[in-house]
């Protein structure tokens, strides 16, 4: 096995491999039907690597990244080869390098980074280096054209420099990340690629994708047919090799009006003019029968190419209709002078346009990264809307418990429809049916556009939470999110036949961090939980905003079996104790000038939650609070419950262990229940203060009843006109009062996920619902979702 070990090279030197995919025969000429010359082209895929962010790995060490590129559903004989290699920046020169060299693998055809330690989470390491792979022209014959960018990251957890560490880290595996780059993205791709690796591997890798197609140059195949039967087949030998040159031709057309109308888009983004000098706009291939060469038109002056200007436009209008016009029949009266001269035309600009946009990326890197990463935002909630289904719905008005039937007491919750529901209906088999068929609608979808497609998510779309958004109004409407709630059909009809172009465009890029407002988000977990169980919701948290305060709170670890209000006190305690640190270092800079304050809980982290918010220590912050997440929460507490072998392990706990906040969640901590506890924290107003309230919910969760996760009137409720049924309809009227929106910013949620359950199998986890109560805690996808479509709730 060769290694080629490298610091920089320059930004056109290639390496020796490449050359087997530039097969060129300069001597090739128009020769006889068996010994005709074929074009070749080869597609350009640059991957920029700007920098590694742990976010949370769980182990320090050595870590490098490995790259590489194949046909899907190709074999080991068509890889992508790694071509160029341009270092940027010289890496930092220290400890945290292992050994300050790029590697490509030729057994492999990998490239690796430079080795680097991590020593503590936040850590930066900025590698700034580009790696080009080469693929041949047609993909994998007879298989899928698109191609697979598989990261790889490497880790030891050796602590010293040996000579042995390489090999070792060669050996040691750690994750994976692969990205599917489809066909229509091979001509011509500039994208944000962000690399998450996994749970376990916490890692946010800035790199971006650029793609373009370039020629390669022609050569002189030769028909394996006999000798005396050339005659014969020589016409159609002959067909084939016009067939070749009038698909590369035109794939080369396609690719330089994307690549020009690219450089104009990033140009215009970044506000950073391009030198276009030389580049003909309207590079015109269309050949007339009396000519031996293509008429071009005439290249822009100096001055106006200096930027591109609205004529980029009508050009690439002009050769896209060229491009739909040249077909293989159109090429039969041109001679072979003709079709090579307009190869080798088109050829050479491309290749002159893609080196100046190599230049200008490297002389505007960041802004450039930068504004690839927004349209990736953008972009990124459009596509993920396929596994979301948006609609509005009324706030409801104060329920009475004086017999109205059910019939009137769900009109107009669940949706502006015409028809309603029965109280006789069940709400969790209604949301798994409505979940399930929203399911086969996917299945049957074919997402077909130039975007890169996370392996993550698309590697089986039907495994991807199925999310139900609700947006709860009142008389008040709030413009700020109406754009998101458009029927799932039309989105995805437009992803499936435009792209995963956004409908509508966004007034802005993604949040604009100010560093004047300090921002706090307070993570608090369930009963016998730990600190890091929402550590998923905190990395996702993070990514889209990295200046962000974490508290993952550890006053009730190991001491969640006591009294709600105890376990609330704790935490308003740590809270103040972690805001007072915040503000004091901030107003030591002088530039403090508001609080944002969040909370996140699971569980009955946030029954803890509201109590903390009940103490009287909180009320001078609570006017700072800003959003709040509710995952699976039992609001309501567990009045019907229908998991009856949930009930019998909750009476066991309370029969044998005597555990209080199981009384409290239960009703049993006070013969009356109105002087329960959950009762009474239903008329303090702990929700009422927040600008954003988030409730996520899922049918599948047997560990917190459903109505009561979503704070919302259940069946069993409608029919109890029993002292039970009064108490239940007070504190459902009291939280409502209390979400009841009054302010157009306002945004009140319920997000419904379902999870794809098949995987689950039969356990007893499955039987007693804990599975998906769990799935809250150990997938991130629907979290992803969430606040990528929604980033003004979360910065």
């Amino acid at each position: 096995m060769f290694r080629r070990l490298g610091w920089f090279v320059g930004l056109n030197q290639t390496n020796l491999s490449t050359k087997r995919l530039l097969n060129v025969d300069q001597h090739a000429t128009a020769t006889p039907n068996h010994n005709l010359p074929m074009l070749d082209a080869v597609h350009e895929v640059a991957v920029y690597i700007h920098r590694f962010h742990n976010l949370d790995l769980f182990e320090q060490g050595w870590y490098r990244i490995k790259v590489t590129m194949r046909w899907e559903d190709g074999d080991d004989s068509h890889p992508g080869v790694p071509a160029r290699v341009v270092q940027y920046e010289a890496p930092e020169v220290g400890a945290n390098n292992l050994c300050r060299v790029w590697m490509i693998d030729d057994k492999d055809n990998s490239f690796s980074t430079p080795s680097f330690r991590i020593r503590y989470a936040r850590q930066d390491v900025f590698l700034s280096v580009m790696i080009s792979f080469y693929l041949s022209y047609g993909g994998y014959e007879g298989k899928s054209s698109a191609v697979i960018l598989k990261f790889e990251l490497f880790h030891t957890p050796t602590p010293e420099i040996g000579p042995e560490l390489r090999s070792s880290l060669d050996a040691c595996s750690a994750s994976v990340h692969e990205y599917r780059i489809p066909p229509k993205a091979l001509l011509g791709l500039h994208s944000y690629c962000p690399v998450h690796f996994d749970a376990f591997h916490a890692v946010l890798v800035d790199t971006s994708v650029h793609i373009s197609l370039l020629k390669s140059g022609y050569r002189t195949p030769r028909l394996k047919v006999p000798s005396d039967s050339l005659a014969s087949e020589g016409t159609y030998g002959e067909d084939s090799v016009r067939s070749n040159k009038a698909a590369i031709v035109k794939a080369l057309m396609a690719a330089h009006d994307i690549l020009l109308e690219d450089l104009r888009r990033i140009s215009k983004g970044i506000n950073q003019a391009i030198d276009l000098t030389g580049i003909s706009f309207d590079p015109d291939v269309t050949i007339s029968s009396n000519s031996t060469s293509p008429v071009h038109t005439k290249s822009i002056d100096d001055e106006a190419s200096s930027q591109l200007s609205d004529r980029t436009q009508i050009s690439a209008e002009k050769a896209t209709h060229n491009i739909n016009h040249l077909t293989e029949e159109s090429c039969q009266p041109f001679s072979w002078d003709d079709m090579l001269n307009s190869f080798q035309s088109i050829g050479n600009q491309i290749l002159y346009l893609w080196n100046t946009f190599l230049k200008f990326h490297r002389e505007n890197k960041t802004k450039i990264l930068e504004f690839l990463r927004n349209s990736w935002a953008n972009d990124r909630r459009t596509e993920w809307s396929i596994w979301m289904v948006y609609s509005k719905v009324d706030m409801p008005h104060q329920y009475m418990s004086n017999g109205v039937d059910g019939t009137s007491l769900y009109r107009g919750i669940r949706g502006r429809s015409s028809s309603t529901r029965r109280y006789s209906d069940d709400p969790v088999q209604s949301a798994i049916t409505r979940a399930e068929l929203h399911r086969r609608g996917i299945a049957q979808m074919r997402i077909n556009n130039r975007s890169l497609q996370d392996m993550h998510i698309f590697g089986d779309p039907l495994r991807v939470p199925i999310i139900i958004v609700e947006r709860l109004e009142n008389v008040y409407r709030s413009a700020s999110v109406k754009s998101y709630f458009i029927p799932l059909e039309e989105k995805a009809r437009h992803i499936l036949e435009n792209g995963s172009k956004p409908l509508n465009k966004l007034s802005g890029n993604s949040p604009q961090q100010n560093e004047h407002v300090l921002r706090v988000a307070v993570f608090v977990h369930g009963f016998q939980g730990h600190h890091l169980d929402l550590r998923l919701v905190r990395n996702q948290w993070l990514l889209i905003d990295p200046k962000i305060q974490v508290l993952m709170s550890e006053a009730n670890e190991d001491r969640t079996s006591g009294d709600f209000r105890e376990m609330g006190l704790r935490l308003a305690q740590e809270v103040i104790s972690f805001l007072k640190r915040r503000m004091d270092k901030a107003s030591r800079s002088g530039k403090l000038k508001d609080i944002k304050l969040s909370f996140v809980g699971h569980s009955i982290g946030n029954l803890i939650i509201r109590s903390a918010l009940a103490e009287s220590i909180m009320e001078p912050y609570l006017r700072y609070l800003y959003t709040y997440v509710s995952i699976s929460g039992p609001h309501l507490g567990y009045m019907y419950s229908s998991n009856s072998i949930f009930n019998s392990g909750l009476w066991l706990l309370k029969k044998i262990k005597g555990t209080q906040c199981i009384h409290q969640l239960t009703f049993t901590d006070d013969h009356d229940l109105e002087n329960t506890f959950i009762y009474n924290l239903s008329k303090k107003k702990t929700l009422a203060n927040f600008k954003n309230v988030i409730l996520l919910s899922s049918p599948q969760d047997g560990y917190v009843p459903y109505h009561s996760a979503r704070i919302e009137l259940c069946p069993a409720a409608c029919v109890d006109f029993s002292k039970q049924g009064k108490a239940f309809l007070d504190m459902l009227n009291n939280c409502l009062d209390q979400i009841r929106t009054q302010s157009e910013d306002r945004v009140v949620m319920r997000c419904d996920i379902n999870f794809e359950t098949s995987s689950y199998g039969r356990s007893f986890n499955t039987l007693i619902g804990r599975a998906a109560h769990i799935e809250f805690l150990e997938c991130d996808i629907f979290v992803m979702f969430i606040i990528w479509s929604f980033p003004h709730l979360f910065s």
